[in-house]
């Protein structure tokens, strides 16, 4: 599909309406990407962020992207790996659902992510990206409003993790 690509990049350089930030649930910037897209940001990020009282697990809040290319940030805080017990996956469903919802509620049109929860967080990265893939796609199907999705992946190992999820989801 044509609206969904998968890059190596980094994503606080992403031209797109919206970047999605791995958030902690404090969204008060952290490690990893939070961190990096806290500093690319400027002081005015964290300022907005201090006013939306944290977000849980799953969910999604959207704030400006102030020094940013992207306009919008949605912060999602995903879910940190337990060895799957803690319903670990449907958590990282809902952080792309909400986001991608939350995109469409602000007009946002074309939208970049990063791998969700595999850094510090732990969570496998082949399962992450079968979840992230499964969920855009089918988003992608139902909401012809959305221009582009693009997974920014950090590096070749994520982004060989993504493509194969790609291809074995347009394959089921």
């Amino acid at each position: 599909m044509e609206r969904f690509s998968i890059i190596k990049g980094d994503i606080v350089k992403a031209k797109t309406d919206a970047i999605v930030n791995a958030a902690n649930t404090s969204l008060l910037g952290g490690g990893g990407v939070d961190g990096a897209i806290h500093r690319a940001a400027g002081r005015e990020l964290l300022e907005e962020c201090e006013t939306l009282g944290g977000c849980k697990t799953g969910e999604a809040k959207i704030t400006h992207g102030y020094k940013l290319k992207a306009k919008y940030v949605i912060h999602t805080p995903g879910p940190i790996w337990r060895g799957g017990k803690w319903d670990e996956e449907e958590l990282l469903a809902n952080c792309y659902r909400n986001s991608l919802a939350l995109a469409k509620e602000n007009g946002i049109k074309t939208i970049s992510f990063p791998s969700i929860s595999t850094g510090v967080y732990r969570f496998p990265v082949h399962l992450a990206a079968e979840i992230a893939v499964r969920e855009i796609m089918n988003y992608l199907r139902e909401n012809p409003d959305m221009e582009q999705v693009t997974m920014v992946c950090f590096d070749d190992d994520t982004k060989a993790a993504y493509v194969e999820a790609l291809a074995a989801y347009q394959q089921a």
